[in-house]
């Protein structure tokens, strides 16, 4: 899928999540707890495509996500996408075919969402609210990317990238700073399984099984029949799964500020 569809999927699974909680198991949190969360998730849902680097020297190509912050995104893509390749030659099998670049290899597999969500956490854990503001900053800046497309387009990754750090200062000034923040590494890795998720209904499908052989290939694309898959870009992605998300969103974020509405209400009373 493209990377708005990719951001709106993490943002309606965290929104839903939370309303989910809320609602049935009495877990509560603030609004700003929610809107970091969602934030996160979304930047999450687009993190894997950093395996699609671009011209670096030129600012161009590239997935959505690696022109989020310039030539210094691009540039992380190029090192993620290389890395990403090295392991795919390094394991594959003699039934895997030979490639040239890893996008769709090494960060769209379980175990690259387990880690990332772990490794996440971890920093949180160890370097509290520093770790914190670093890691809202680049996925703050990665939704943005992902849910205001034509804006960030338009706005340029300068405008993106002070708009990231002044919502991350911000986030980061009001969050106590007592706690590790496991949350964050949980919205992370999220949104790294919504990716997968979204990119296994589409033809080209994910190696979602890796490291588990599957005859002579280590490396086999898991999706949907061509038939039935979802194209990229095509209309059903646009009209029909990101208004679908969208009315998810809209949904979750009314269950979760309904019960706030209704007691402001009954005061008033």
């Amino acid at each position: 899928m493209m990377g708005p569809s990719h951001a709106l999927s993490g943002a309606a699974t965290w929104l839903a999540g939370s309303w989910a909680l809320d609602h049935f198991a009495d877990y509560h949190q603030s609004p700003l707890a929610i809107a970091v969360g969602t934030a996160v998730c979304a930047g999450g849902a687009l993190f894997p495509d950093l395996d699609l680097s671009g011209k670096v020297t030129r600012n161009q190509g590239g997935a959505t996500v690696a022109r989020t912050f310039g030539v210094v995104s691009l540039f992380i893509a190029e090192v993620i996408e290389k890395i990403s390749l090295g392991v795919y030659t390094a394991t594959k099998l003699s039934k895997d075919p030979f490639r040239n670049n890893g996008h769709r290899t090494l960060t769209h597999t379980l175990p690259f969402t387990v880690l990332v969500g772990w490794g996440t956490t971890a920093l949180c854990a160890h370097y509290g609210k520093w770790a914190v503001i670093g890691i809202l900053f680049f996925m703050i800046g990665l939704a943005l990317r992902g849910l205001f497309d034509e804006w960030a387009k338009r706005a340029g990754w300068v405008i993106v990238t002070l708009v990231s750090l002044g919502a991350a200062y911000f986030t980061y000034l009001n969050l106590p700073g007592d706690r590790g923040y496991p949350m964050i590494g949980l919205a992370v890795g999220v949104g790294c399984f919504m990716h997968i998720m979204g990119d296994i209904i589409t033809s080209a499908g994910v190696p979602i099984l890796w490291p588990i052989p599957i005859g002579r290939r280590m490396w086999r694309m898991i999706g949907i029949p061509n038939s039935i898959a979802v194209e990229v870009g095509g209309k059903i992605e646009v009209l029909v799964v990101r208004g679908a998300l969208t009315v998810i969103s809209l949904l979750s974020t009314a269950g979760l500020l309904a019960p706030a509405v209704l007691r402001r209400f009954n005061i008033n009373l």
